[in-house]
């Protein structure tokens, strides 16, 4: 997958947005609005800058940002282009991360998918959402199992799920199964809705998503929680 590319579309997805009401209630993070969310995710590119260039994960600051319209698209925007400049280079090459694999890599796929949802967060407060690429959506939820809730078990804010699900994006064929034996459920939907779903921002017996075998099952091993 190019994730520079999906990036730096989602990247200016997102900087399109702050062109609406700032003051919109982003209904899944908490009592943010749309001027914290965009904060929020400037300085996490610029975190991101300093991870691959400097090999350290602190000093994460929100406090420089402007809040004014012009101030913070302009910041916004320089925070966008210095995080793709610091990704453009080898995907092997070393960086911090706060989970393998420490390259820069980790951060092209993370910050994909943190921009990708986000994206969406926005358009939804501004009550719009347009639809997620559906490969990079597929590939979302794959990262949810193998680095999202794995990070949370290992750092004991959730336990390893004892039984298997199946989760299966209808629209992209990929599938992915979480836990050990045999799945005792399968969750299928289209990836967006899936990734939605395991995102918190649709519930987990949401209409759009369907289930097969026991769903009172599958819905304990998916209640994670699976991200932070």
């Amino acid at each position: 997958m190019d994730y520079l590319g999906e990036l730096r579309r989602e990247l200016d997805a997102f900087g399109a947005a702050l062109d609406g009401d700032l003051s919109a209630p982003v209904e899944h993070c908490g009592g943010w609005k749309l001027v914290d969310l965009a904060v929020h995710m400037g300085a996490g590119n610029l975190w991101v800058v300093d991870a691959v260039r400097e090999g350290h994960g602190d000093g994460y600051d929100e406090g420089a940002a402007p809040r004014d319209r012009a101030g913070l698209k302009a910041w916004y925007a320089e925070s966008a282009d210095a995080l793709v400049q610091a990704l453009s280079v080898d995907p092997s090459a070393g960086a911090w991360t706060f989970h393998p694999p420490h390259t820069v890599g980790f951060w092209r796929r993370r910050r994909s998918q943190e921009t990708l949802m986000h994206r969406w967060d926005a358009e939804h407060a501004l009550g719009a959402p347009k639809p997620m690429d559906a490969a990079l959506a597929s590939d979302g939820i794959a990262e949810v199992f193998d680095t999202m809730a794995p990070r949370l078990v290992a750092g004991g804010a959730a336990t390893r799920p004892e039984r298997a699900v199946r989760i299966t994006a209808t629209d992209t064929g990929r599938r992915v199964t979480y836990g050990p034996g045999e799945p005792i459920a399968e969750l299928s939907g289209t990836a967006e809705d899936l990734l939605l779903v395991l995102w918190g921002r649709k519930p987990r017996d949401t209409a759009s998503v369907t289930w097969a075998g026991d769903r009172e099952a599958g819905l304990g091993v998916l209640a994670g929680p699976l991200v932070p």
